[in-house]
């Protein structure tokens, strides 16, 4: 769990940042129906969470920045017997006051009110860019003399790239999770039927270790059907034969996990299967091999590419020098996305890439990415060598950023070839 000490450092730190006479205004995320009156679970705004550790909606959390000091204020849902009956608790102002460090607590219906008085002779609002049009619309009602409106978001995304003992002990807690769950679906691989049913199998292990959400809709890809990158309909009938494409992973108090294996129907890989596996997992291990502080994600990028694109070529995938298919992109038709993505309170963390002047942010100690090459080899691409046809296979780990180099936080599930045959053949 994040410490109240915790998120208390982390206002300080966005308090110093703030212009002077500046308020910043951060809102919950607002409940999302699903279908007329049902809804989706609940889930916080992850920068509104990591500033306040907050999790229910109608919530406000803003900083009133006088010339130098701040003061914080939370606005919270009041407590109303007839909402509790149907949506349930509700924290309410007392109970807030005893958890949250902040100067003072309000109910939510009093925010504009006291918003209005807190923006009097205030300069600069801070806001997220990505609001909806009406709350927007309130602010700047609300607002005069100002000299600016900044992007909340983009202090609080920046300040997330790198994370605390704390965040990192929740990410290594949703991939233990998630180890398990990877390693039952290669267990009953054999035994089952559809792919749903391993999906189901995956989640049933999230929610019984205390993983109540995944971080993202599972993806159960069975033969050819791993060459949509985002194939989430998973209702595709299991091939004896065929290689099934995972990517699943569980979201543990906020925190995610992104985890891709790729294993056989039937507990064993055709030569084939191993001839491209071998030769993506060698790749993933070169790549995992480069992380260290200062160096660069696009060079991560660069040396990705480079790497697959000489693995096809020596399998007989594409034909020619691997420079010139790299000047033509020959290798973004099988290798068409990113070598990996920030990872923390989303799956892609909305992190920047680049610094404010364009400049691209080198890896740090505290950063935690995804690695992920792959290769996809439609059925239908008769350019290819008949062998590989529909085969498509990614393998990814949750990779840290430490002082000395890496850690693979994920190196615990599964991924040499004898490993997962042997999970596969293993008793249920």
């Amino acid at each position: 769990m994040i410490s109240e000490k915790e998120y208390r450092k982390r206002k300080t730190r966005l308090g110093r940042k703030l212009k002077p006479f500046s308020v910043a205004v951060l809102f919950s995320a607002v409940q999302k129906t699903r279908s007329n009156d049902t809804e989706y679970p609940y889930r916080q705004n992850s920068n509104f969470y990591y500033m306040s550790g907050f999790k229910e909606d109608s919530a406000v959390l803003i900083f009133v920045k006088e010339a130098k000091n701040f003061k914080t204020y939370l606005f919270v849902a009041k407590k109303d017997k007839t909402q509790e009956l149907w949506h349930g608790k509700r924290l309410g102002v007392d109970k807030a006051k005893e958890l949250f460090d902040v100067d003072d607590i309000f109910e939510f219906d009093a925010f504009n009110e006291k918003f209005k008085k807190n923006v009097v002779g205030k300069h600069h609002i801070y806001y997220d860019f990505g609001l909806d049009y009406a709350k927007v619309k309130l602010l700047k009602r609300s607002t005069k003399n100002v000299l600016s409106y900044e992007n909340i978001a983009s202090y609080i995304e920046t300040m997330r790239l790198i994370k605390s003992k704390s965040e990192i002990k929740l990410i290594k807690k949703a991939i233990s999770i998630t180890k398990k769950a990877h390693h039952k679906a290669m267990k009953r691989a054999k035994k089952s039927e559809y792919e749903y049913q391993l999906q189901a199998d995956i989640e049933y292990v999230f929610r019984k270790n205390g993983a109540y959400s995944d971080a993202y809709t599972s993806i159960v890809a069975c033969g050819n059907a791993a060459n949509t990158l985002h194939y989430i309909n998973n209702n595709k009938k299991l091939v004896q034969g065929e290689l099934i494409l995972i990517d699943a992973g569980c979201e543990y108090e906020y925190y995610a996990s992104d985890i891709t294996r790729t294993i056989p129907v039937n507990g064993g890989y055709t030569k084939a299967q191993t001839e491209v596996y071998e030769m993506v997992l060698h790749v993933q291990k070169e790549i995992i091999a480069m992380i260290k502080p200062n160096v660069f994600r696009s060079a991560l990028q660069k040396k990705s590419e480079e790497l697959l694109c000489q693995g096809m070529v020596s399998l007989g995938i594409l034909n020619g020098d691997v420079k010139t298919l790299i000047k033509e992109k020959a290798h973004k038709k099988y290798y068409p996305h990113g070598i990996g993505h920030w990872m923390g309170l989303d799956v892609h963390d909305e992190c920047p890439y680049k610094k404010l002047n364009g400049n691209e942010i080198p890896l740090k100690p505290g950063m935690v990415m995804t690695i992920e090459p792959g290769i996809y080899l439609d059925e239908e691409d008769e350019n290819i060598p008949n062998k590989y046809r529909g085969i498509g296979i990614r393998i990814e780990d949750d990779i840290l950023v430490t002082k000395e180099g890496c850690e693979n936080l994920s190196s615990c599930i599964a991924k040499e070839i004898k490993e997962i045959t042997r999970k596969s053949s293993s008793n249920l």
